[in-house]
């Protein structure tokens, strides 16, 4: 259907509207309309899907996780955390680098945005470590990549995203569970890397936290602690779906900060709770034209030739993931993550299981690269995002950039080519 043209309208219509200027979201739904006329679709069709594109039941947990990350990140719980991440690595030299990456880590496991880690937590790191005598290229490119983990780590509504561009067969426990050691292994390479450039130029050691004031920050922090709990026990325990965690875990969020922390004032609502919609409705618009777009190309049987393009380059598991982890990362510095998924994983996820990769483990891929696209210019949100909290120019941020963006693209191939790393603690939980 659409002939040999097809394929080429739609994707040419998309790149042609993005590059005039036009949002990610419009583009994608008018290329749809553009493609159905040529293929002499009704309208009414691309509508349709439209609507059933946010008619999914699992979508509902996005806006709940938003909200929990928003009243937590308005809370106060952003400073918490980072005295509570202080506890255990600030004492060691770069011992505020060391601090901003376990706090990106506890911050992603209750708001899932790096986005809203980097304006969280970098708020607070950054203005401090440059008070310490750290560079401030450094200082953000240590926050912005750090950040990448609330993608991989539970919660994740990106997750879900991609558990519904894949047709909702994918278990979101599952890929819950699969991003844990990822997202901590992004942890781990970025404060090895910190320890040497630290040593390197010589950035100070931090103080050592006594006991008893470790024992009050704990306390401190301890509430904020128990939303991942929530999240990821009732997740993992079987008490709770993700969408009924997410919800739970809303209304003790809004329990703690108003009512424990008292941070958040009640006049301070009406703003937040914008904020949230304005985020929810931008993910949810995508959604909608993305599915429209998805059925178009599933009409063009785009995911189908694709499948076949890629095998017969091909038959090895190796090269062909290699190559679907260069285009993702090319494509991910244009796009953002969230329309990537679902344009890319209908038509790659057939390539990939064709090959023998699990769905679970292939969804943590696709995730590990995009999120690397968000701190990679020309279009990486959370790059813009961590240069205009730090104020620090761009360029000068980029030009320093390398060695993160190695170790990152270091974790994403061992967890490419190591499937354990992701699929240790789902296959322990839930396979027989």
């Amino acid at each position: 259907m659409g002939g040999q043209f097809g394929p080429l309208v739609l994707m040419g219509s998309l790149f042609g509207l993005l590059i005039l200027g036009m949002p990610i979201a419009y583009a994608l739904g008018a290329a749809a309309f553009i493609s159905a006329l040529f293929m002499g679709l009704p309208l009414e069709a691309v509508l349709l899907k439209m609507s059933d594109g946010v008619d999914n039941f699992s979508l509902l947990a996005i806006p709940f996780f938003v909200l929990a990350g928003a009243l937590m990140a308005e809370g106060g719980m952003a400073w918490r955390l980072v005295a509570f991440a202080n506890i255990f690595v600030g004492f060691m030299r770069g011992g505020l680098a060391m601090v901003n990456i376990l706090a990106s880590m506890f911050f992603g496991g209750i708001s899932g945005s790096a986005v809203a880690d980097v304006s969280s937590i970098g708020s607070i790191m950054i203005p401090m470590m440059k008070k310490q005598g750290y560079d401030d290229h450094f200082s953000v490119n240590i926050t912005i990549t750090s950040a990448t983990q609330g993608i991989i780590i539970p919660p994740s509504h990106n997750a879900i995203i991609y558990t519904y561009a894949a047709g909702g067969t994918i278990s979101i426990a599952q890929l819950f569970m699969a991003g844990i050691v990822p997202g901590i292994m992004i942890g781990l390479a970025l404060m090895t890397l910190a320890f040497i450039i630290a040593r390197k130029r010589g950035y100070p050691k931090g103080r050592v936290v006594g006991f008893r004031e470790a024992m009050t920050i704990t306390w401190q922090a301890l509430a904020g602690l128990l939303t991942v709990v929530i999240i990821v026990g009732g997740v993992i325990g079987g008490v709770f779906t993700p969408t009924e965690s997410a919800a739970v875990a809303c209304v003790w969020a809004f329990l703690v900060t108003m009512f424990l922390y008292r941070d958040l004032k009640w006049r301070d609502l009406p703003a937040m709770l914008a904020g949230v919609v304005r985020t929810v409705a931008m993910v949810m618009i995508v959604i909608g034209f993305a599915s429209s777009f998805a059925y178009i190309m599933t009409l063009m049987q785009i995911p189908a030739k694709a499948t076949g393009f890629l095998l017969a380059l091909s038959d090895s598991q190796i090269v062909i993931l290699l190559l679907i982890n260069v285009m993702l990362l090319v494509l991910g510095t244009f796009m953002d993550m969230a329309p990537l998924l679902l344009i890319c994983t209908p038509i790659l996820l057939p390539v990939v299981t064709a090959l023998g990769v699990d769905p679970v483990h292939f969804g943590i891929i696709m995730m590990l690269n995009l999120g690397i696209g968000l701190v990679t210019p020309p279009v990486g949100t959370v790059l813009f995002v961590g240069c205009a909290v730090g104020k620090v120019p761009i360029e000068s941020a980029v030009r320093h950039l390398w060695p993160f963006w190695i170790a990152m693209v270091v974790v994403l191939l061992l967890v490419t080519y190591i499937p354990e790393f992701a699929m240790w603690i789902p296959n322990m939980l839930y396979k027989p």
